[in-house]
């Protein structure tokens, strides 16, 4: 059996001796790239992102009486400063700033957005014509805006073909009927999405109800979303995107940066009072997994995860993230004034906290329960689908694509869900990755995980346990919009799929899997439809 990383061995792509999950850019070998660690830390500021503001009131498609907030966003390119000691670097963002403004709205209060696409006409990244949906005919610069974690309807979700050019713009309509949470927009252009998101396409998004008022936790300038992302950079600021060494396919497995940005900024410090903080944050990377961290291994309380708060507090010193996942936690600096705190993941350090001496009463509180969240019963699940995430090796024309559940993206949909019913769907990871698998319009339970035999499965089909299953951590046990699916493991999720009929999306989300055929159409139908 060829494995993935002797594939990557034999065409270049991975060097010998180094870690699958330390991929190199071929390109980074030959080009001066920057070391950051020569770089002086902590000289610039934390950016908190500008609130979005709208520009006045249009009719509701759902119901013209109804008058919903109008915001228009426009994409474009900019020239953003990482660090103070780097020039200026060429960016895709929205308005004037990479991450894009950050909207602030809440549960049951619809609006409307504009997204309007100023991008230049030709793409500064290196497209791979080889991919399918970014074959050489089509334009370079396309563009089209996913609300992850958002209960959309269909039109409004950014389906991947639903691009648009240069001069061109879309008004989605988010309804916002769901529980408090942190979302993120950004990019999701079929074949091209990991480019235009490396370039700067993202941005948060916050919904707020009464039951997250009414909890008292730290607010307003106490509470900071924290948007982290790798990206290669070169000494003379410029962002570089890795490739092969074949210049008709630069395709790359994934992208490992040699310099993390928190909001946009390269090791940048927080001035912070000796009280509680929130922090809501966000894995905006291509591809790469964070165990963050603060200070030496420092206690926090966990709170929430991507679609809203925990049930209670979870006391933890290291919190995983895989691309897209987010999570909420509160930290108490009291204990810590006049002292320098890093934020770190493993041997990165990524930003500085500086504790003031003293700072103005909190009056914020840390409830020991939060959220109730009633665990779905198996019993409620109408229908098992068990689907596999595998790679697809051609040794011939020396390529690597990725598949969910062996089925390209432009075959048929084969996944037909019932609106208003409740499905298992067993996510069977033949491959050596871990892979974060993200699915449009719902929020699910994890159920569990369990390791198999993958060799027995490969060649006869049949599923043989090697283990007892697994339940969730307690930091995910509340509801998800993206799971972690490790190798060798089939991880379980128990999915409502409520909202809207329509046409939507299930993918991994390391951005170039993604690109790469590991996403597939799935499809919300009437109780009359077929599963």
């Amino acid at each position: 059996m060829i494995t993935r990383r002797r594939f990557l061995e034999r065409t270049g792509i991975l060097a010998a001796g180094l870690s699958v999950n330390k991929l190199p850019s071929p390109q980074s070998q030959v080009l001066p790239t920057l070391d950051p660690e020569r770089l002086s830390p902590y000289v610039d500021p934390l950016l908190i992102p500008v609130i979005a503001h709208s520009s006045g009131f249009r009719p509701s498609p759902e119901d013209p009486e109804v008058q919903l907030p109008y915001y228009r966003m426009a994409m474009r390119q900019i020239e953003s400063k990482v660090h103070r000691d780097l020039p200026a670097t060429r960016m895709w963002g929205f308005g004037s700033s990479s991450p894009g403004p950050t909207f602030e709205t809440r549960s049951g209060q619809g609006l409307l957005v504009e997204w309007v696409n100023e991008l230049p006409e030709r793409h500064f990244l290196p497209i791979d014509h080889t991919l399918h949906g970014a074959e050489a005919n089509l334009p370079e610069v396309r563009s089209v805006i996913h609300l992850h974690g958002g209960k959309t309807p269909p039109g409004s979700d950014g389906y991947p073909e639903h691009w648009y050019v240069p001069g061109k713009s879309a008004t989605f309509h988010y309804p916002n009927r769901q529980d408090a949470a942190m979302l993120f927009y950004h990019d999701h252009t079929m074949g091209i999405n990991r480019l235009n998101i490396y370039a700067g396409l993202q941005g948060l998004y916050f919904l707020r109800d009464e039951v997250e008022d009414s909890l008292n936790l730290p607010r307003g300038k106490y509470e900071v979303p924290l948007l982290i992302y790798d990206r290669f950079l070169l000494p003379d600021g410029r962002l570089e995107y890795p490739v092969s060494p074949k210049p008709k396919a630069p395709w790359v497995p994934e992208v490992f940066g040699n310099a993390i940005l928190v909001n946009g900024k390269l090791f940048p410090y927080l001035d912070v009072e000796p009280r509680k903080y929130r922090f809501r944050v966000m894995n905006g990377s291509n591809g790469r997994f964070y165990r963050l961290s603060l200070g030496k291994l420092l206690v926090f309380q966990q709170i929430g995860t991507e679609q809203g708060l925990l049930p209670a507090p979870i006391s933890v010193q290291r919190a995983v993230m895989a691309p897209a996942e987010r999570i909420d936690f509160v930290f108490d600096f009291s204990a810590h004034a006049g002292e320098n705190i890093l934020l770190r993941s493993d041997a990165f350090d990524l930003m500085q906290f500086r504790v003031a001496a003293k700072g103005a009463p909190d009056t914020s509180a840390l409830p020991p329960n939060l959220r109730s969240i009633a665990r779905i019963p198996e019993s409620h699940a109408v229908m098992t689908r068990r689907l596999t995430l595998g790679e697809r090796l051609d040794l011939v024309q020396q390529s690597m694509g990725m598949l969910l559940n062996n089925t390209p993206w432009h075959m048929p949909v084969t996944e037909k869900p019932i609106l208003n019913t409740t499905e298992i769907w067993e996510l069977v990871n033949l491959t050596e990755d871990a892979h974060p698998i993200h699915l449009h319009l719902v929020r699910f339970q994890i159920l569990d995980r369990r390791p198999f035999d993958t060799f027995e499965f490969q060649g006869k089909g049949t599923i043989r346990f090697t283990g007892p299953a697994v339940p969730p951590a307690p930091s995910e046990s509340g509801w998800k919009d993206t799971v972690r699916a490790d190798p060798g493991l089939i991880t379980r999720i128990i999915i409502p799929f409520e909202g809207f009929t329509g046409r939507y999306v299930w993918h991994c989300h390391i951005l170039e899997h993604e690109d790469n055929e590991m996403m597939r159409p799935y499809e919300v139908v009437s109780a009359g439809g077929a599963p």
